[in-house]
């Protein structure tokens, strides 16, 4: 899909002065910015990558509706297919960037359909086990990394999950891998969490919990939570043995406080505060 790529510099001047009103998408080659903007989507200029590309994206299929289904689908297939798969499996590598960013994209394709309704099912069933691929697989979870700004992997690919479960076309059945790959990611043991990736991650697992996943699948795992750390105490040195379990009482806390006022939640509420209280 990518061809007649501007640079960089002549990307972020184009996409300034659209932004200043300089300019017009009337005036401007759409195509050509189209796709310049997917092939810099993982730019180590944070400020072309985050002021401009991902906001000039959500802008243009969210609020303006300035690119039509059949330039949707083509960034949507393009991202699923090849970027959000780019580098996958490395650690501390800049392609965290382009898989970061091209998750946020599908996140806002999906909140698209959810309004237009342009994708067919199985591109959404297919979504959905590309980005449970994406999820096990991810080695990257670096939050804001100096000089290059925000990857927040797990941040990214919580909200394009979150917009996948809130659409209708989605499998249900998916839901328990999602859950426990999502879970996952808080028992990885080389990575503190410490930017908010707990509130991200929960947003989905409402999201399921609203659409019918059953609360006893997330009792489950957190009634197995002082096991599971167990055994990774006995496998882990005990610097990575500390990370594990200080990003997983995180999420355990932040469950509790989402949960405290909800009655619906009372069962759910009460085996997270007795996991707690293990002092595992």
């Amino acid at each position: 899909m990518i061809q007649d790529v501007l640079k960089e510099e002549e990307l972020k001047d184009r996409l300034i002065a659209l932004k200043k009103g300089q300019t017009t998408m009337e005036l401007e080659n759409q195509e050509q910015l189209v796709h310049s903007m997917l092939a810099h989507i993982g730019s180590i200029d944070s400020e072309l990558r985050d002021t401009y590309i991902y906001s000039s994206f959500y802008e243009w299929i969210l609020e303006k509706n300035l690119l039509d289904h059949r330039c949707l689908t083509e960034l949507w297939d393009y991202s699923l297919n090849h970027l959000l798969v780019k580098g996958i499996g490395e650690k501390e590598s800049d392609w965290v960037f382009t898989r970061s960013f091209t998750s946020l994209l599908v996140a806002l394709i999906l909140a698209r359909d959810l309004q237009d309704n342009f994708l067919p099912k199985a591109c959404i069933e297919d979504c959905q086990t590309k980005l449970l691929t994406y999820v096990t697989s991810e080695k990257d979870v670096r939050g804001y990394v100096p000089g290059k700004g925000w990857a927040h992997s797990v941040a990214h690919v919580s909200d394009a999950i979150d917009e996948l479960v809130k659409n209708p076309k989605s499998l249900k059945t998916a839901y328990v891998d999602l859950l426990h790959a999502l879970w996952s990611i808080y028992l990885q043991s080389d990575y503190v969490f410490i930017h908010n990736e707990d509130e991200r991650l929960l947003v989905p697992i409402f999201a399921m919990l609203e659409q019918g996943l059953n609360q006893n699948e997330i009792i489950q795992i957190v009634q197995q939570m002082p096991f599971t750390i167990a055994v990774l105490k006995e496998q882990l040195s005990e610097e990575h043995y500390r990370i594990v379990l200080f990003n997983s009482k995180t999420l355990l806390k932040s469950f509790l406080i989402q949960t405290i006022h909800q009655p619906r939640y009372a069962v759910l509420h009460q085996s997270i505060a007795t996991c707690l209280n293990e002092n595992f």
